[in-house]
């Protein structure tokens, strides 16, 4: 058996250090199952590692993507109920390719309601807002979201709400958000509107920030004593200038930190409370590109103004 892989062998810009690589299936090792993989989604989380940002924490050659849905063709006795279904391949080898091996305890099966699409994007983005939002309580609180119209952005916004927030103002940066952010009841603010940004910052209880760099700084300047401010992102590429003491409570979020400790029955119970908002969520939009067609889908997946994107690897099966 063969795998097609999307790999890389250093770091630097996806577009060109990505590889379609053909390789013989290895050895299953013992407790993993087998997964064909359907579709992955390409996100910010997938490309900024291929550019070095997280250098010191990737071996390489290494697989792309964190994240998709595919099925079981092959699994330990113990596990053998899973051949067939549906699972997330998570927390293992990258998931751009078309045949991986994961841990049989940390894959999660995906309920028969649940499309492929919605599957494939249910772990970083739904993962990270909901444990933020179970982290930092928003219930009374007034909320800012940077990067608003990013997938985990959406998320928080939305489930904000369900968490008892009073209040959701989202910066975004291209105007074909505004519609949806105030369809999910999130009030928009342009990110050139320097001016209100600062303003609804000094009113503000807590910030949840994807940008860093410039914008994320200055919010962090103007918050109040007592306010709380979440640098869970980079989507600008700069960090946040940190040469001052901020009044705000100044936390960084890291979903692989949390996930350090957390044990395998509680990985599996969060996606049961995943499961449940994601069914009361509308997604946005996504376009579908073959796998062969991936330097096209990471193009789009770039631009600012894009659909949400998904691979599909019905093309290399």
């Amino acid at each position: 058996m063969r795998r097609h892989a999307l790999t890389y062998r250093s770091f630097g810009r996806p577009l060109e250090k990505l590889i379609m690589e053909t390789t013989e299936v290895p050895r299953m090792g013992e407790g993993k199952l087998r997964v064909k993989m359907t579709c992955a989604p390409v996100n910010p989380s997938d490309l900024i590692p291929i550019s070095g940002a997280y250098s010191h924490r990737i071996r390489l050659p290494a697989v792309a993507g964190y994240e998709g849905v595919g099925r079981v063709i092959d699994a330990p006795r113990k596990y053998a109920y899973l051949v067939g279904k549906r699972v997330l391949p998570l927390r293992g080898e990258g998931t751009w390719q078309t045949i991986l091996d994961c841990d049989s305890a940390l894959a999660v099966p995906v309920p028969d309601a649940i499309s492929d699409a919605v599957a494939a994007r249910a772990y970083i983005n739904p993962l990270a807002a909901l444990t933020m939002l179970e982290t930092w309580p928003v219930k009374g609180k007034r909320v800012l979201l940077s990067g608003a119209g990013s997938n985990c952005a959406d998320y928080l916004g939305a489930w904000a709400y369900h968490h008892g927030a009073s209040e959701v103002v989202g910066i975004y940066r291209s105007e074909s958000r505004v519609t949806r952010l105030e369809k999910m009841g999130i009030k928009p603010v342009s990110m050139q509107d320097t001016s209100q940004i600062l303003y609804v910052a000094r009113g503000t209880d807590l910030v949840f920030d994807a940008l860093g760099g410039p914008i994320a700084t200055n919010i962090l300047q103007s918050m109040a004593p007592d306010s709380t401010f979440i640098a869970y992102g980079l989507l600008t590429g700069q960090a946040i200038r940190l040469d001052f003491k901020p009044l705000a409570h100044y936390r960084r979020f890291h979903l692989r930190d949390s996930l350090a400790r957390v044990s395998a029955e509680a990985w599996q119970h969060k996606f049961l409370d995943i499961w449940r908002l994601l069914s009361q969520t509308d997604m946005p939009g996504y376009q579908r590109f073959p796998a062969q067609g991936w330097r096209q889908a990471i193009e789009m997946a770039f631009c600012p103004s894009g659909q949400k994107v998904l691979l599909d690897f019905a093309d290399l099966a």
